[in-house]
């Protein structure tokens, strides 16, 4: 099984030390009308790009897993020049965002008039067996999305679609969980629709602080990744040192193989640039690319975490997930 780059295939083993899910740049849905004050930027979205790569690149970091769904700004071409030009191997999704925030208007419309269960299938089984658009960049993981509380029956018609993709070509699942809820459903939903559970890994995990919800999701033999990292407060999520207190209880409990650490940063956003009020800049202040390696591992090894489970989590995690 090769993985499938924006620079092209690489076999598993040249993935290196990996972030499973970040975000080269994103946009929300509508930011493509404000053009008048939030038009695309291409100097300004490599220059903090590459300044967030060449932080990520001096932990070692070799592959990043960039997990924008397609209406959210996804631009493969972009991925490619920023791979060229830094020498990150980044990987790209197919996929759509959650029914809340996402563009459902177009599938939704058609949804009346055709089989867009059929439709989704054909979109993501071309992207990532042909490629994207005319770009012949294939992307090399499916990512998918619940809202809160619920999988809907708009966000189970793409899951149903990806699961038959995934078991077909053998690609990865990625999936988005909004504030702590849905982990077990996803992964009882996935693997019921018959995605070997070792392909799946359950996103945004740490959002929720209860062990239970863990246990719960790792029964179906997924993989669960905390992977946003440096977000505290919003959206959810918890402060990092209680992160790391849940993660060292997984680990402790045997977990380490199916174990996974991003941050879910957002490089560059498309639109206007993004200004946070300083109370919320402070809470947000270790979001960026090297987190992971500047407070999460080191207070992860303060618990315990060896070398040899670093590289477990870093490095072989990702490597079986792609295998």
């Amino acid at each position: 099984m090769m993985v499938n780059t924006v620079t092209g295939a690489i076999a598993p083993t040249a993935l290196g030390l990996t972030l499973m899910h970040e975000h080269i740049i994103f946009g929300y849905p509508g930011y493509q009308g404000d053009v008048s004050l939030g038009g695309w930027d291409a100097e300004r979205a490599r220059t903090e790009v590459k300044t967030q790569v060449a932080l990520a690149q001096s932990f070692g970091v070799k592959t990043l897993v960039d997990a924008t769904p397609n209406e959210c700004g996804r631009d493969p071409e972009f991925l490619k020049a920023i791979s060229e030009e830094t020498g990150l191997q980044i990987v790209c999704a197919t996929g759509y965002y959650y029914e809340g925030e996402g563009g459902t208007t177009y599938f939704k419309f058609r949804s009346a008039l055709t089989d867009i269960a059929k439709e989704i299938y054909d979109m993501m089984m071309t992207e990532v067996t042909v490629g994207i658009g005319k770009t012949g960049i294939k992307a090399g993981v499916i990512k998918l999305a619940s809202s809160k509380d619920v999988i809907t029956d708009y966000e189970k018609v793409f899951f149903l679609a990806g699961a038959r993709v995934a078991q077909e070509t053998g690609l990865p699942i990625i999936t988005h969980t909004q504030e702590g809820t849905m982990g077990p459903a996803q992964a009882r939903l996935l693997t019921e629709a018959g995605v070997p559970p070792n392909k799946i890994m359950i996103g945004h995990m740490d959002g929720n602080m209860n062990l239970a919800y863990h246990e719960e999701t790792l029964a179906y033999g997924v993989r669960v990744a905390f992977d946003r990292c440096g977000i505290q407060m919003m959206v959810g999520m918890p402060f990092d040192n209680q992160r790391i207190d849940l993660f060292a209880q997984l680990v402790q409990k045997g977990y380490v193989e199916r174990l996974h650490l991003s941050h879910d940063v957002i490089c560059s956003w498309l639109g206007r640039p993004l200004e946070m009020p300083a109370p919320v800049a402070e809470l947000m202040k270790n979001w960026h690319l090297g987190n992971v390696f500047q407070n999460i591992l080191p207070g992860l090894q303060a618990q315990g975490l060896t070398d040899a489970q670093v590289r477990q989590i870093m490095v072989e995690n990702p490597q079986a997930l792609f295998s």
